[in-house]
């Protein structure tokens, strides 16, 4: 049988670690036909912009990108060729129809749930019929029409196990754009698994919009993971406080291969703002869960979101928000200004709060966050510390890898180290990573 003509394939991934799982599961679908990535749009037979929605002017973002791309469009059809451009992800959930109108170079608009048919919908678009649109909310059969071998790229994998979210948010567009929650099968997770550890995979991050609300439970299915050999470290993200239960905190204190890192965003401190929001917890009740996470494990790293401005805020619940901050303790953290979302509740709330109120107050948020993130690295230092390492670095000899607390750690040593995990002493805390150098000559296993 002759191999299909190899194709250029450019995709550019916005926003979260679930974007990028898509991204990597769309070139492997396809790979068959031809379609080998290129670092560039120029020349490329396929673009896909593989949006997020959860952002603000995310939409402004891909249309601007969409200009970008029109004359290379043109460019390409002036020399004979064909460049075919796709928009995928939650922008294109959300603005499908939108899009199409504002944009004629678009070739495709596919929602995430519905990205498995993109051999079929390039294939209708190089014959000039079909559909254009694909954004319906098929989870289960966009997971069952993937195919099972993935590239691997390195030591470390994301790994979808759940999709949607039930919460509903009133800032959050995540319901509209991908629909209800589903979850894999524990079965093909597992088998997934598996297949990247057979890779060199020596770590994967299990990916949802609210990953711990897995059917049947997130520590099951965790501990599952644990026994396959090979797979040295589990992570998850994003975590709901609503759906912290006690088997997953047990895991935490149980489970070797399950890192002492947890990401469970409370958005604001004020119980008001919370109400608004729609979270479905008070801020004790959040500060109450980390306490029982840290009595399971004393070194948990915590990381989480925040949401300053949302409509209605005062400078008392932002102070309430500061205060849950300081207790909390963070390792890390994302804060964002609040942005209405078309379509979400919160965009119709009345008391929006003045662009220059979220600006101070998100700065006040960031350097109390930024503080308590750099005592928590300082507090690295003088400690040995189990290193992933994953690839070199930017100086001659340097090779960088990830500490159990998601910190970027590098040091100088020899590149045979990629792939493997060693012990190095902290000698030194930066503002976004550590340095140290290798505590013994090690001796390890074979990658």
């Amino acid at each position: 049988m002759t191999a299909a003509p190899q194709k250029r394939l450019y995709i550019k991934t916005y926003g979260c670690q679930m974007n990028v799982y898509d991204s990597e599961r769309m070139a492997d679908l396809l790979r068959p036909l031809g379609y080998c990535a290129t670092e560039t749009p120029e020349g490329a037979d396929l673009v896909v912009l593989n949006t997020c929605h959860i952002r603000e002017k995310a939409a402004e973002k891909v249309y601007s990108e969409l200009g970008r791309l029109k004359p290379l469009k043109a460019a390409r059809a002036r020399e004979g060729g064909a460049m075919i451009i796709a928009v995928a992800g939650c922008v294109a959930q959300a603005e499908g129809a939108e899009i199409m109108t504002r944009q004629p170079a678009v070739d495709l608009v596919i929602g995430p749930q519905s990205y498995h048919r993109l051999p079929e919908l390039i294939a209708r678009t190089h014959r000039a019929s079909g559909e254009r649109l694909a954004a319906d909310f098929a989870t289960e059969e966009k997971f069952d029409a993937l195919p099972n071998e993935r590239a691997v790229s390195g030591v470390s994998a994301f790994l979808t196990v759940q999709e949607g979210c039930d919460k509903f948010c009133s800032f959050c567009v995540v319901p509209y754009t991908r629909g209800a929650e589903y979850s894999r099968p524990a079965a093909a997770i597992v088998a997934e698994a598996e297949r990247l550890a057979a890779k060199g995979v020596r770590e994967i991050t299990l990916l949802g919009q609210n990953v711990n609300a897995y059917a049947g439970g997130l520590s099951p299915l965790i501990r599952a993971l644990a026994r396959i050999n090979g797979l040295d470290r589990i992570r998850y993200t994003t975590s709901h406080p609503r759906d912290m239960d006690e088997d997953l905190i047990a895991a935490h204190a149980e489970v070797e291969a399950l890192m002492p890192y947890l990401h469970l965003p409370v958005q604001a401190g004020s119980d008001r703002v919370l109400k608004a929001m729609n979270r479905g917890h008070t801020a004790d009740a959040y500060l109450r869960l980390i306490e029982r996470v840290r009595v399971a494990r004393p070194d948990m790293a915590l990381s989480g979101d925040f949401i300053v401005g949302f409509p209605g805020e005062t400078e008392a619940d932002f102070q309430a928000t500061l205060a849950v901050v300081a207790e909390a303790r963070y390792a890390s953290a994302f804060s964002f200004k609040y942005s209405r979302r078309p379509g979400t509740p919160g965009a119709a709330m009345q008391g929006q709060v003045a662009e220059a109120e979220k600006d101070d107050r998100l700065q006040r948020l960031q350097a109390l966050l930024a503080a308590q993130q750099a005592e928590f690295n300082v507090s690295c230092v003088g400690r040995t510390l189990p290193v992933l390492f994953e690839k070199p670095g930017r100086h001659p000899g340097q090779i960088i890898g990830r500490s159990p607390y998601l910190q970027g750690v590098h040091v100088t040593a020899p590149q045979s180290l990629i792939g493997r995990i060693a012990a190095v002493a902290i000698t030194r805390a930066e503002r976004n990573s550590l340095a140290g150098a290798l505590a013994h000559t090690p001796v390890l296993e074979p990658a």
